[in-house]
């Protein structure tokens, strides 16, 4: 599963956990590498400055983040250098599991990750719903937040990419509802 910040892909999550569904999340497998990964971090600190990582050792996402979404390029150079971390993590923890696992992963495409799924699910979002979540939820500037949205492929990218597409622009119980039924189809292998 993938889409563009702020498109409801969290909500997604917890419906097909809901369902049984073991999620995997990539934003949290980030978050684990950079705490216990030094080799990770250093490569990080080496492309973005190592003033990202702070007096006590822990990394400053806010200031990687900034600098990681300027430019596609430098968020570009972040996915080298990280990707290959999570995809290691991903495929240790997919050889442990049975049954559906959903991979909730923002850069799929990236990575390189969607060669290993048997279905590409996109949640989507206008633009402007996708700007007003991620104010509201990131404590980010409304600049951040769209050189974040500028930084992902666009909506019709997903589109063409992906088998399924699920709209969330606002009516969270139609959302819901959308969800629910994709995850029937999907266990019960009618995909």
């Amino acid at each position: 599963m993938t889409g563009q910040s702020g498109a409801g892909k969290s909500t997604a999550a917890e419906i097909f956990t809901k369902n049984g569904m073991t999620v995997i999340d990539a934003d949290a497998l980030v978050a684990k590498i950079y705490e216990t990964s030094p080799a990770c971090l250093k490569a990080v600190a080496a492309s973005f400055g190592q003033d990202i990582i702070r007096p006590d050792g822990v990394l400053d996402r806010k200031l990687l983040a900034k600098r990681a979404f300027e430019t596609k390029e430098n968020t570009a150079l972040l996915g080298e250098i990280v990707h290959p971390f999570v995809i290691a993590q991903t495929l240790r923890i997919l050889k442990t599991l049975s049954g559906t696992a959903v991979f909730d992963a923002p850069q799929l495409f990236e990575s390189n990750m969607d060669a290993v799924c048997d279905i590409i699910i996109s949640v989507t979002a206008n633009e402007e719903v996708r700007l007003q979540r991620i104010l509201g939820r990131d404590n980010v500037t409304k600049e951040q937040a769209l050189e974040r949205i500028r930084a992902q492929y666009s909506e019709e990218f997903f589109r063409c990419h992906s088998d399924y597409v699920i709209e969330n622009n606002g009516d969270i119980d139609e959302f819901r509802s959308r969800m629910y039924a994709l995850t029937e189809k999907i266990n019960a292998g009618v995909m």
